[in-house]
This record gives structure tokens, C-alpha cells and sequence, in this order.
């Protein structure tokens, strides 16, 4: 050790130093490490966005839309924790499924024990759950919890 500072900083003040790995300035963010896609999370809510579309007003499905967005930034901007990632993965492929209430779970963990992160964003993603959960059945030409993804295009992640 010499008199400068260590490479990776002071030990304790870098939340991200502990637990799962943090990823690097410019990293894309592929499947490695169990790194979960920002694709694979944004792409599903913003299609289940387009399904509620025409049941939903127009100013509901605004402010969700601007939540995905704030979702999406986060994302890009390297400011969600592995664990955030890893949740808002599952409750999509949940959503997927129209198992809303698991959906809702995850959520309500996710508020509990990572508010900081996600309160600016995952109030979008619990509106959206609630509309998809309000949308007829069949509405979107898929049949639900027999395993079918809720959306067409669209395969469970994970």
C-alpha cells in the first residue's frame, strides 16, 4: 500500500463495492453475471402500455408512459442496483402471466426495501399492473395463465 489511495477507493463509503458486482462506466450490460437487459424489462411494460391503450384514458397512459421513461433512464444511467434489476425482471415476466398479484408483490417489495430507487418510476409500473389487470380477458389475443405471454410478440424472460 502506498501513500496514495487504493484503486478501488475507500472501503465502506461505495454501496455498490459489496454484494452483487456493480457494472462499469459504459458497460452494455449483457447477460453476463446475471446481468439482466434493460430490453428485456422495458420493452415487455411498454408493450403492455400499447395493450391498455385503448381502454385507458389518454392521461393515465401519458404519465405511465413518462414513468417508463424515468425507468429506462435509471437504467441507462447505471443508477439501479442488481437486485432492482433482477426484481423489476421478475415481476415482468409476472405480468406476463397476468399473475397480478405475485406482479404486486414484487412491486410492494421493491417499494419497501428500495424506495429511494424506484419511488420516481415504480408508481407508474403499479398503475400498470392495476390497468392490464382491469383489461378483458382475450382482449389482447392471448389466454393468460394457462402460461401464454400477455402480450403478443412477446416470450416470458428468465
Amino acid at each position: 500500500a502506498g501513500p496514495g489511495a487504493p484503486p478501488l477507493g475507500p472501503p465502506g463509503p461505495a454501496p455498490s463495492a459489496r454484494g452483487a458486482p456493480s457494472p462499469a462506466p459504459g458497460e452494455e450490460g449483457g447477460a453476463a453475471d446475471g446481468e439482466v437487459p434493460a430490453d428485456a424489462v422495458l420493452v415487455p411494460l411498454r408493450e403492455a402500455l400499447s395493450a391498455c391503450r385503448p381502454a385507458v384514458q389518454k392521461q393515465v397512459c401519458d404519465d405511465i408512459g413518462r414513468r417508463l421513461t424515468a425507468l429506462g433512464d435509471a437504467w441507462a444511467r447505471g443508477k439501479l442496483s442488481a437486485p432492482v434489476r433482477r426484481r423489476m425482471a421478475l415481476l415482468v415476466r409476472e405480468l406476463e402471466r397476468r399473475r397480478w398479484d405475485a406482479a404486486d408483490e414484487i412491486h410492494r417489495s421493491l417499494m419497501v426495501d428500495h424506495v429511494n430507487e424506484v419511488s420516481l418510476w415504480l408508481v407508474g409500473v403499479k398503475r400498470l399492473i392495476a390497468e392490464c389487470r382491469n383489461l378483458p380477458a382475450g382482449e389482447d389475443g392471448n389466454a393468460g395463465e394457462d402460461g401464454n405471454p400477455l402480450f403478443p410478440g412477446t416470450q416470458p424472460q428468465l
